[in-house]
């Protein structure tokens, strides 16, 4: 009995242990909620951390701007009418009858009325302003405030974009501060993608809601649910994936963001976020790249149609691509237009006005980026050599350079122009070529290829050919550096010479014509380009005198002191050319070329890099007097013929080639511009090209395309106008029978007090 008793005891014991299946599943889904609960919580610290390392430190790599030159006006600069307008085309201004806001223009035949937009400058930033600019035919006039008709020392237009240097993911970008973007651009967003945008807190439960009974009854996804916040927390974190786990982050994270960040934030990060199209290989990311990718103006000078397409195109760059798809484009851009009208935030005349205009795009032909293969790579291996290899990693640089767009527009265009017609018996031909600014020392345009395009060999600063004749002004500026025994007027004998170097080898220079005339005078022998005196006079005034000089006008590389380098047997580039003209040019001052001016950071504070030094390569004296030389090149010798295209022009150049007619070399210079052209093969072939019917033919091309400004040939100090004996070279009186004028150093002209045999009285009346 007593041991049934226990058994029953316990029987119950246990059955009253044992819990039932509903307390069991609660007991388990509360734990399960606490630990989900957890995890939700640490999964939202973690994506927490994410986004603020995102939001409060670099959201985005900002591509390194690029910028051109700034173009600087001021009385005297040598800048034509016609070149102004040019310049203002590629800025994106608009001519008008009256400008009345910046960014607008108009032009009378001898004035521009120009309202100037504000910029950053290296220097510091520039505000809006309107100028007169005035012009005479030597260039810019005078510059005077419209405000108060005061006249400028110099007024700066802004540099072009010329690009931005990318990072490796393709993605281009703008940046736009929120308070410089069109409030109407941020009015119609909002209208369009999330009228509750001030209202939510990262997601909007109703408008899922709709979107999802929408696209249900419609059997396919024809509306979106997505905030703002959501839109930028899939474009900044997530991919394009679709599916619930990936649209449930995208939620979560909409949140957070609308939790530590102001609207005013999230929406800044949007507008410079957002998928705006594709430019070939580059994404385009932001309103403010997007206005320069459609229209080619700054956001802020948009009509009220051109802000809306912004907004319009949202929904589907490629979709509404309105080069493409004009008429698609246009409908969505209205319909944006018709939503800003019933909002009340654009009158009914306004939305007519916009609705009826045209889209007002770029030119699809007109790239909102420059190809400058040759110039870029100069720009990246400067960079780095000043400011060192990590500088392009950086986020949000500016390089401001010194090309100069509209020189760059017509070297490209005169080198395809005339490799075209010069390469259609030749299609190895090639062409190279490099264009200086006079006043500043910097490349103002580069073209390493017959193609300008191609990315690739860099001719003009890459390659090594024999310059030819385009050392002989050297060897004639080291004698003129002799005042006391040569001038232009010097005779020089030009008559048979034979040279035996170490080995006993023998060298016999002649003339392109073979011939010999005796003696020639100094001036002749540049002129003409003669060989046979430019050896002789090389020999006597020392093959080591003209090395010493090819080093301090910065010849980069070293020169053999043998008589052949007289005539040319140097290996250089074209840019190792321009630079010994740039130093001619700019009366004996040497200045390294450079095409970086300026590197500003993120917070547009300049970074510091050496500067080039300056020195006097040729005393200005002798520069001036090859100058003069290289003028009578163009007015009377080898290269006549372009003289004669611009009659009325004074141009110094020189004409080279090499031996065999393998390079073909050009050098001149107006008074803007210096130029270094190179036309040649690859494989050192034969061309039957000299250097006026290669090189010099696309230096022609370039100023027809860019008309040059005439040389002003200021004498210096040191220079008098002096008259010589032509026989002998002695310096004479004016009033002496037979004497020929030229500019003459000083201590050249020393004529003696009687000459002899004087000009007849009525002769010296009536000026010889």
């Amino acid at each position: 009995m007593t041991v049934k008793k226990v058994s029953k005891k316990r029987g119950r014991t246990k059955a009253a242990a044992k819990p039932s299946w509903l307390k069991r599943s609660w007991s388990l889904g509360w734990k399960l909620a606490l630990v989900a609960m957890a995890a939700l919580v640490m999964y939202s610290i973690y994506l927490d951390q994410i986004i603020a390392r995102k939001f409060e430190g670099q959201k985005w790599y900002l591509p390194a701007q690029v910028f051109s030159r700034s173009m600087a006006l001021y009385p005297g600069a040598a800048v034509s009418h016609a070149q102004l307008m040019d310049e203002l085309k590629l800025l994106g201004y608009r001519k008008v009858a009256n400008p009345r806001q910046v960014g607008e223009f108009s032009a009378s035949s001898t004035r521009i009325d120009l309202w100037r937009r504000p910029f950053r400058h290296p220097q510091g930033s520039k505000s809006a302003e309107r100028v007169m600019i005035s012009f005479d035919s030597d260039g810019v006039a005078s510059v005077a405030r419209q405000s108060d008709k005061r006249e400028l020392a110099v007024f700066h237009l802004e540099p072009v974009l010329l690009d931005r240097i990318i990072a490796g993911d393709g993605e281009d970008r703008l940046f736009v501060p929120t308070a410089e973007i069109p409030k109407s651009i941020v009015d119609a967003l909002i209208l369009v993608e999330d009228r509750s945008f001030y209202d939510h807190h990262g997601i909007n439960p109703f408008a899922i809601l709709r979107a999802a009974f929408v696209n249900i009854s419609a059997g396919r996804t024809v509306q979106g649910g997505s905030t703002l916040t959501q839109q930028l927390a899939k474009n900044f974190f997530l991919s394009s994936e679709r599916s619930l786990i990936r649209k449930l982050r995208e939620a979560l994270m909409a949140i957070i963001i609308d939790f530590r960040y102001s609207k005013d934030e999230i929406l800044e990060a949007y507008l410079n976020e957002v998928y705006m199209g594709q430019d070939k290989s580059r994404a385009v990311h932001g309103m403010g790249l997007a206005s320069q990718f459609y229209f080619g103006r700054p956001i802020a000078e948009l009509t009220l149609a051109q802000q809306a397409f912004l907004v319009a195109v949202i929904k589907g760059p490629s979709y509404y691509n309105p080069w493409r798809f004009a008429e698609r484009a246009q409908e969505r851009r209205d319909l944006v237009l018709r939503l800003l009208m019933e909002a009340g935030k654009l009158s009914v005349q306004d939305y007519q006005v916009a609705a009826e205009s045209p889209l007002g795009l770029r030119r699809a032909d007109k790239p909102v980026h420059q190809k400058l293969p040759a110039f870029f790579a100069t720009v990246k291996q400067e960079l780095a050599q000043r400011w060192g290899d990590s500088l392009l990693k950086t986020s949000g640089i500016k390089v401001y350079t010194t090309l100069d767009p509209v020189a760059q527009e017509a070297a490209e265009q005169a080198v395809r122009d005339t490799m075209k017609r010069l390469g259609k018996d030749s299609p190895q031909l090639q062409a190279a070529m490099v264009v200086t600014d006079k006043y500043s020392g910097g490349i103002a345009a580069m073209v390493g290829d017959r193609h300008p395009d191609f990315e690739g060999y860099n001719r003009a600063s890459e390659m090594r050919r024999p310059i030819g004749s385009l050392i002989k002004p050297f060897v004639y500026a080291t004698a003129l550096d002799q005042g006391d025994k040569y001038h232009l007027l010097t005779p020089i004998k030009d008559e048979p010479i034979t040279l035996t170097n170490e080995q006993g080898k023998t060298w016999s220079p002649q003339n392109v014509d073979k011939q010999f005339s005796g003696q020639v005078s100094l001036l002749t022998a540049i002129s003409k380009s003669m060989n046979v005196p430019t050896v002789n006079l090389g020999m006597a005034i020392g093959v080591d005198s003209v090395a010493t000089t090819m080093d301090k006008v910065g010849w980069t590389e070293p020169v053999n002191p043998y008589p052949s380098m007289l005539l040319g047997a140097v290996n250089g580039s074209p840019l190792m050319v321009a630079q010994i003209y740039q130093t001619l040019a700019d009366n004996g001052r040497y200045r390294s070329l450079v095409a970086v001016t300026d590197v500003l950071d993120s917070n547009n504070e300049p970074l510091t890099a050496s500067r080039p030094s300056a020195s006097q390569g040729l005393t200005p004296e002798s520069a001036f007097l090859v100058q003069y030389a290289m003028t009578k090149v163009v007015s009377q010798g080898t290269a006549a013929k372009l003289g004669a295209a611009f009659p009325g022009q004074v141009l110094a150049g020189k004409t080279g080639t090499s031996n065999d007619s393998r390079d073909s070399w050009f050098a001149g210079f107006d008074e803007r511009n210096v130029a270094a052209v190179w036309v040649g093969r690859d494989d050192n072939g034969k061309t039957s090209l000299y250097g006026s019917s290669g090189a010099m033919a696309i230096y022609q091309a370039f100023l027809q395309q860019r008309p040059p400004v005439s040389l002003r040939m200021t004498p210096e100090n040191g220079i008098v106008n002096g008259y010589f004996d032509p026989a002998t070279g002695k310096a004479m009186e004016k009033q002496c029978r037979g004497a020929v004028a030229a500019p003459a150093r000083v201590e050249s002209w020393h004529p003696a007090a009687n000459c002899g045999d004087p000009l007849p009285w009525w002769k010296r009346i009536l000026g010889g």
